[in-house]
């Protein structure tokens, strides 16, 4: 298989970082179910898994033709197709853009629709039984919601938007350079402008944004305006809980949080984050006052830092407890519940709450060298570890993370070394019941599956699935996608019994 096929499947999957393992590694001897589910004779031009890790779709070409393969199913040929190929949440649908001439038609699970002069913007609904798209025809645009023709406008925004129980859609438009939101099929006042966050709220029952008259902005929240400032940034959140709206606004040069519409404190600068707890209880956001920076909690300033890290706020599952990063100088470190940790040369994020709410780890860097602790304890030394694989289990017993030494790569868990690999995958799934513990590795030319420390069998590649390698169907069944002379393989079996 190509160079260029490898790339397009794990372009980030080799990388420096990664996970690994309970026991000591040996080849488990164990027989894998293999279902082929495609075969590649040549590179495609662009491949796509299904969110379940059970069925890919790809594009490719024959003389000046182009079709998808979805599970080795050739659909029709066109003379070009989309940049997207479109899985439903629940990978039972797929929906793609075919171009013929000068027209284009949205195929939805094997079916055309109607011909237009410009299509995009495809989209699921999050329980896959509607699907949405942008199109063209003339110098018109509009929604079209299964199969129906929405409005017809001058432009579509980008944010086309279903509630999370699907029952509900939103987007924005504009007729005579006068934007307007649509929501569930209904025309909303016209403004000047319309921001580009159109958020329902997570029970899908309210629905906010954020419009602009003349040189003033403001945020409606269930079709109510609330009141007008010098602008309004772009992080418009609703509570966990639904029962709170936060946002940025902006008074001449100052910016300052909106919280169930009452203004806090302003200050130089307002950072991107804007979070609610878990519990939606509390909010907190990263502030400037001159060359200090610091977090603020409920409207609660702490302790004045040279630098806070960016996106490094988090909150316990439970929000009673918060973390972030923070320097002083050369020096970072976590302040945790408001105490500061040990002193470092750096920091990794992001920061990691047990799910139990009880521990937090984080990776740091003393000299040249990198390290894990866990509640102030330091772990081993690495020329490197995988900042986005350090991971706790359900039950909150156990940690992994990947290191790096020398030109090799591990993991460690809870402390042990694993097996040494030319490569580690950056992605580690424990198990459920936290029993088990899966990751990709490379050795040589071959990629593989290591399942408690055993290798399972040797591919040309294991393919990344979302940010997977590995999908647990239960707590002892798994499954993952692999390539062997141009063939893709589903590989499922149950772990228990080794």
């Amino acid at each position: 298989m190509s160079k260029k096929f490898v790339c397009l499947f794990i372009a980030v999957f080799f990388i420096i970082n990664s996970i690994i393992s309970f026991a000591e590694e040996k080849p488990s001897g164990r027989d894998n179910s293999e279902k082929i589910i495609a075969n590649i004779d040549i590179a495609p031009l662009l491949f796509v898994a299904s969110p379940d890790g059970r069925h890919v779709a790809y594009v490719a070409q024959e003389g000046d033709k182009q079709f998808v393969v979805i599970d080795g199913k050739k659909g029709n040929h066109y003379d070009g197709i989309g940049r997207a190929i479109v899985f439903s949440p629940d990978s039972r649908r797929v929906a793609y853009i075919g171009i013929t001439g000068k027209k284009g038609v949205v195929v939805v699970d094997g079916k055309e629709g109607r011909q237009y002069d410009n299509l995009g913007y495809i989209i699921f609904s999050p329980d896959s039984t509607h699907i949405v798209y942008v199109a063209q025809s003339g110098n018109k645009q509009f929604v079209i919601i299964d199969g129906k023709e929405g409005i017809h406008c001058d432009g579509i925004g980008s944010s086309l938007t279903f509630s999370p129980d699907s029952k509900r859609f939103v987007y924005s438009a504009e007729i005579k350079n006068k934007g307007f939101v649509v929501i569930d099929g209904k025309e909303e006042k016209h403004y000047d402008v319309i921001g580009s966050i159109l958020t329902f709220s997570p029970d899908s029952k309210r629905f906010v944004y954020d419009a602009q008259i003349k040189n003033k902005g403001f945020v409606v929240i269930d079709g109510k305006e609330e009141k007008q400032y010098d602008g309004i940034a772009s992080n418009l959140i609703f509570s966990p809980d639904s029962n709170h709206v936060a946002y940025v606004a902006k008074s001449g040069e100052k910016l300052f949080v909106v919280v169930d519409g009452k203004e806090e404190k302003q200050y130089d600068h307002i950072g991107s984050e804007l979070i609610f707890s878990p519990d939606g209880n509390h909010v907190v956001y990263q502030a400037q006052s001159g060359n200090k920076l610091f977090v603020v909690v409920d409207g609660k300033e702490g302790v004045h830092y040279d630098g806070i890290g960016i996106s490094s706020i988090i909150f316990s599952p439970d929000g009673k407890r918060i973390a972030y990063g923070a320097q002083s100088g050369n020096d970072r470190f976590i302040v945790v519940d408001g105490k500061e940790g040990k002193h470092y040369n750096g920091l990794g994020y992001p920061l990691v709450f047990s799910p139990d709410n009880k521990h937090v780890a984080y990776v740091a860097q003393l000299g040249k060298k990198w390290l894990v602790v866990i509640d102030g304890k330091e772990g081993k030394l690495y020329d490197d570890i995988g900042k986005s694989t350090l991971i706790f289990s359900p039950d909150s017993k156990h940690v992994a993370y990947g290191a790096q030494s020398g030109n090799e790569r591990l993991v460690v868990t809870d402390g042990r070394e694993g097996k040494h690999y030319d490569s580690v995958g950056f992605s580690l799934t424990f198990s459920p019941d936290s029993m088990h513990l899966v990751y990709a590795a490379q050795s040589g030319k071959k990629q593989f599956v290591v399942v408690d420390g055993k290798e399972e069998k040797h591919y040309d590649e294991v393919l990344v699935i979302g940010k997977e390698n590995v999908i647990f169907d239960s707590f002892d069944s798994i499954h993952y996608l692999a390539t062997r002379d141009k063939n893709i393989y589903l590989v499922e079996f149950k772990i228990k019994g080794n």
